[in-house]
């Protein structure tokens, strides 16, 4: 395991801590509520961009485990609304060595481009293709967070090569939990007064349902293992929409459903080793080779006939 750093802060995780965490950013200008360079080393969490695939040309934000050779697994994660990878920073920190993680601030959020809202789930898709090169050898598991679980889905669709399996984690399918209902509600009397990324996050939650059978149709076509993991206490994207996708959803495989008694919306919250756990379940198991026995030969039992030499006659030459 890579060491934590001493002083490392903690970053708000929930709902109401990550909207006033945009109200900090916006008064302050800054991108990251709290910079993860402030609180890891470059070379334990990197903050790097990218260019945004299909043609679109923005530049994309994201943080990122360096290693200097590539492991063999890679977890790509596709954050929320609002989508900041900052929060997955101590996630990323924990990680061991033979893994790596890369979480991104998807289009409109955060450091990322545009600065205008991108609604449509399929444009986000092909703006975050490239997260799926991996490197020769290497194998990718994508995993979705709340309402990155539908934008997973359609990257997954897009570009299946190399992909190992994706992971809708606490997904959002479009039905409200008693807080979603609350804060979206809220927002969208006050939407021209908050900031730009919970601005988005409001319009996004809003507006996903009419998107959801796009993710259907794709979610119906993946050759992929499909992982489904959600908390029973879960109050912004109820278990019981994603356990209906599950049960509704004709899919080329079953679709591995993992239920966590007493998770919230946010996994990420708190200690990060139950999250890695949930996430490393995900994968095949360790290949454990070893060389085959040889049969042991019997060779049948020959029984020779029993040989008795000719008994010569004395001589009868006498000695002079």
């Amino acid at each position: 395991m890579l060491g934590l750093p001493k002083m490392a802060r903690r970053r708000p995780k929930t709902v109401l801590e990550m909207g006033w965490a945009c109200f900090e950013c916006a008064a302050t200008g800054r991108t990251e509520h709290l910079p993860t360079s402030e609180d890891y080393p470059d070379d334990v969490v990197h903050r790097f961009s990218f260019t945004a695939g299909g043609g679109l040309g923005w530049k994309i934000s994201a943080i990122a485990t360096p290693r200097a050779t590539p492991a063999p697994w890679t977890i790509v994660v596709v954050t929320g609304a609002p989508s900041w990878a900052e929060y997955w920073a101590p996630a990323l920190a924990a990680l061991p060595a033979d893994r790596e993680m890369v979480v991104v601030d998807r289009p409109g959020y955060a450091g990322s481009e545009p600065i205008e809202y991108v609604g449509d789930i399929r444009l986000q898709a092909r703006a975050l293709l490239p997260l799926l090169e991996a490197a020769p050898g290497q194998k990718v598991l994508l995993v979705g967070q709340s309402y990155g679980a539908a934008i997973a889905t359609l990257m997954a669709e897009m570009q299946p090569r190399k992909l190992a399996g994706v992971v809708m984690l606490s997904g959002f399918f479009g039905v409200k939990g008693p807080t979603a209902r609350w804060l979206v509600g809220l927002g969208s009397k006050v939407l021209r007064f908050i900031p730009r990324d919970l601005r988005h996050a409001v319009i996004e939650v809003s507006e996903q349902a009419g998107q959801l059978d796009v993710m259907r149709r794709a979610l119906t076509r993946l050759k992929v293992p499909v992982h489904v993991i959600h908390g029973d206490a879960d109050d912004f994207a109820p278990i019981e929409a994603a356990e209906a996708l599950v049960r509704e959803t004709r899919t080329r495989r079953p679709v591995r459903f993992e239920r966590v008694p007493g998770a919230n919306h946010f996994m990420n919250e708190g200690p990060v080793e139950p999250l890695l756990a949930a996430l490393e379940a995900c994968l095949p198991p360790r290949p454990t080779w070893r060389w085959p026995g040889l049969p042991k030969l019997r060779l049948p039992q020959v029984s020779l006939p029993k040989l008795e030499w000719p008994q010569l006659a004395p001589s009868r030459r006498s000695v002079a």
